[in-house]
């Protein structure tokens, strides 16, 4: 079994339930990994609170975010994967190889520093509105989606091995779409975290051509 440590902001007085999930996902049997801590920027903060909850070991990771500390975490802890579930800091130093990161949104065109949250479904739903079309079909925005990626040292910049699109209603807000998102993140969050860890979905850190990943769970075609 791979040991798996999870970085997840979360707030000063809530978030973290991604990282819930992916506990729970293990004790059920769908994850099948050692989850040997959560990494959180807020010290007392909402990730805490369900780590303590759940027996997790949590680990307080404050300013500067430098690569020799997210190293030494990853080696305190014996980590063979990390996964950023909610993670609003730039990962430095990890391999790219063994780190993943969640993406509550379609990427590129809705990636990037600053891109997280709430602000994804923002820029959304703007966008839907003003019927822009994205790169690279040029189809207009008529979608949500959650992305998994494998991290390199830009955001949202390294190969995507899952994308599940959510369809925009006619009567969505920011909110209605993000709980959507965020229930299709739960749902499939932990089936492609564990096909990271076995192994099934893989890549050499360097080529994205590299990308090994069964052809059922490759990314979604965006239609209209």
């Amino acid at each position: 079994m791979k040991n798996l440590l999870i970085f997840s902001s979360g707030t000063s007085e809530g978030g973290g339930s991604g990282f819930e999930n992916l506990v729970k996902a293990v004790r059920e049997g769908v994850l099948n990994a050692n989850i040997v801590a959560v990494v959180s920027n807020h010290e007392n903060g909402g990730v805490r609170q369900r780590a303590d909850k759940l027996g997790i070991p949590f680990i307080h990771f404050p300013k500067p975010w430098d690569k020799e500390i997210y190293q030494k975490i990853v080696s305190d802890t014996k980590a063979d994967f990390t996964a950023l579930s909610g993670w609003l800091k730039l990962a430095k130093g990890l391999s790219p190889k063994t780190t993943i990161n969640i993406h509550p949104g379609p990427i590129p065109a809705f990636g990037g520093q600053g891109m997280y949250g709430h602000f994804v479904h923002e820029a959304v739903m703007e966008a839907f509105k003003r019927r822009d079309p994205i790169p690279p079909d040029g189809h207009r925005v008529t979608h949500g989606a959650v992305t998994m990626h494998f991290v390199t040292d830009e955001y949202d910049r390294g190969p995507v091995f899952f994308q599940r699109f959510v369809k925009i209603e006619k009567d969505d807000t920011s909110e209605t779409l993000a709980k959507r998102v965020n229930q299709t993140e739960h749902q499939f969050q932990p089936i492609i975290t564990n096909m990271v860890v076995s192994g099934e979905i893989s890549w050499d850190g360097k080529n994205p051509e590299s990308l090994l990943c069964p052809a059922n769970y490759k990314i979604e075609q965006y239609s209209e």
